[in-house]
């Protein structure tokens, strides 16, 4: 287990009220290690009984980076905040800088957490590294390991209610993060703070000394929705512009102002259950994406009138009820996935076909969450409630010899992470090549495989 959280348990200390959860989380951690092969070195796939005192063990050379972290109070959704550390960083240690929400057993000790995450090593264990340390002695492996120990530090403003979803973007230099709450409300943060004081451990310690993030007040708050919700996403091609969705079935759209949002209270008409995900086409402007409960994938224009604006429907796209979906920046495509366990990719071109151009039937429980890759339009990541994380090459093509030893695997499936429980959410990095965060009940996972 990796030592990420020390430094953030000092500052969840502050939430003496909530100390049974931060215990309860820290304990349920405690044997979340990613699993891949058993004691006798043999691929394991999810599903498979184990013999008796067989036991299973990580890979570690099926990883070039990989470590797990863990807050007081689990974080079932979170975002990636683009930093100015530059493009394509292949270069270990890595940083990465995150915002996430809590879901606390008592709602007013929610918080919006901003994370470093710091001095990310490579694998000790990767095939490719020469085993050079057996002349070190113990006093200098010892020190070379405390060196490498990963960092984590965290600022948080005081949330009212758990946290359904998070959101990162950046608006006229500001970082900005959208909070869905459980209570109905969507409020829009100003990250900045909070960043600085990451970067430098005297003003971090001031502000959680001080509880400075209890003070901190939303730049704007949204009560409108009748409901509580889990859908949003911000535009990628209209800079502060916001789509969020609720469990009524209504979706909402923002458009900034000056220090401001304006939300259109005539909510946009299609749906006929909850909203579960929506999405903004990386490409078009004014056209988005969302899937629901209905069954349905749902394409809109965001210029037309509430009632008109559905131009395509994808009518029964799963069993059940549609999760997520996530567009792809490089492809005309859309990748679903359902309470079925069901993954679908959608060719925009031949949406109204209502035929997925790909299907996968690998989860064996609903799919919480699916993202393209940020510059492979052919690879794409999955995780379900069976606890795993499944990674895809629409491009790969099954080889004689794979047949024979792993029969009905799907040709497509590289790798396959395990180790979290309750997997809720994941994201690539788009400025760390091939590295994924991801978040579950028993916390994240940082990791960048050998097979992306």
């Amino acid at each position: 287990m990796s030592e990420m959280q020390e430094e953030f348990e000092d500052i969840m200390e502050q939430d003496e009220d909530d100390e049974d959860d931060t215990e309860d989380m820290e304990e349920e951690g405690e044997d979340g290690e990613t699993k891949a092969t058993n004691t006798d070195g043999d691929v394991y796939l999810p599903g498979k009984p184990l013999e008796e005192g067989e036991e299973l063990v990580c890979d570690q050379s099926a990883y070039v980076m990989l470590h797990q972290a863990q807050t007081g109070a689990p974080c079932l959704s979170f975002d990636i905040i683009a930093d100015n550390l530059g493009e394509n960083r292949e270069t270990f240690p890595m940083t990465a800088y995150v915002v996430a929400g809590t879901q606390a057993s008592q709602a007013h000790l929610n918080s919006v957490i901003v994370m470093k995450l710091s001095n990310l090593h490579r694998t000790s264990k990767n095939d490719n590294e020469d085993d050079d340390d057996e002349d070190e002695s113990d006093s200098e492996q010892e020190e070379e390991d405390e060196a490498k120990k990963p960092k984590m530090a965290g600022a948080l403003i005081k949330h009212q209610g758990c946290v359904n979803r998070i959101r990162a973007t950046t608006y006229n230099n500001t970082v900005l993060a959208a909070s869905w709450s459980e209570l109905g409300r969507i409020s829009i943060w100003n990250l900045n703070q909070q960043l600085e004081v990451v970067n430098n451990d005297a003003l971090l310690m001031k502000y959680n000394k001080e509880n400075l993030g209890n003070s901190v007040t939303a730049v704007f708050t949204f009560s409108g929705h009748q409901k509580e919700g889990f859908a949003m996403d911000w535009s990628k091609t209209q800079s502060g512009m916001l789509a969020t969705g609720d469990c009524k079935k209504d979706i909402h759209i923002w458009t900034p102002g000056e220090g401001t949002w304006t939300v259109d209270q005539r909510p946009l008409i299609g749906h006929k259950d909850s909203v579960e995900d929506i999405q903004w086409s990386p490409n078009e402007r004014c056209v988005m994406a969302s899937c629901s409960v209905d069954k349905t994938i749902r394409i809109w224009d965001t210029r037309a009138p509430p009632q008109k604006a559905c131009m395509l429907t994808a009518d029964n796209a799963h069993d059940s009820d549609v999760n997520v979906i996530h567009w792809n920046k490089h492809e005309p495509f859309i990748v679903s996935g359902g309470d079925d366990g069901v993954l679908k990719v959608w060719d925009l071109r031949r949406f109204q076909q209502k035929t997925p151009v790909a299907f996968f039937k690998h989860h064996s429980a609903p799919v919480t969450s699916v993202e393209w890759h940020p510059t492979d339009g052919a690879v794409f990541a999955s995780a379900g409630a069976d606890h795993q994380i499944a990674l895809w090459d629409l491009s790969a093509e099954k080889d004689n010899e794979t047949a024979t030893e792993i029969p009905n695997l799907p040709a497509q499936l590289l790798f396959i992470h395990q180790g979290q429980t309750d997997l809720k959410e994941l994201h690539w990095h788009p400025q760390l090549p091939g590295v994924i965060i991801s978040t579950a009940h028993s916390g994240f996972n940082i990791f960048r495989t050998i097979s992306v």
